[in-house]
């Protein structure tokens, strides 16, 4: 499978098929924000809901218990699908 990287909006975005993206990353000042575009899809969901339908969201803090196990499922999941245009 072919990976697809570019930046829109200083924003690194990742897709596994051509002009579709599956996850991106949004810095803060105080959390980086992780971007599954077709996050309803994903199980479990991913905790933060967006005003784009079918967009979820995972906040990481640098003070949180990261749980990489589920982060890497979700991006594993997340690149299987056909991915979102944006």
């Amino acid at each position: 499978m072919a990976s697809q990287k570019a930046v829109k909006w200083n924003q690194p975005f990742y897709g596994a098929h051509e002009d579709r993206w599956f996850l991106s990353f949004r810095c803060y000042t105080k959390y980086v924000q992780v971007q599954f575009w077709q996050g309803t899809s994903l199980e479990p969901v991913p905790p933060k809901a967006s005003k784009h339908e079918e967009v979820r969201y995972l906040d990481i803090h640098e003070d949180d218990e990261l749980d990489e196990a589920q982060l890497r499922s979700w991006v594993e999941q997340a690149s299987r699908l056909p991915g979102a245009k944006v």
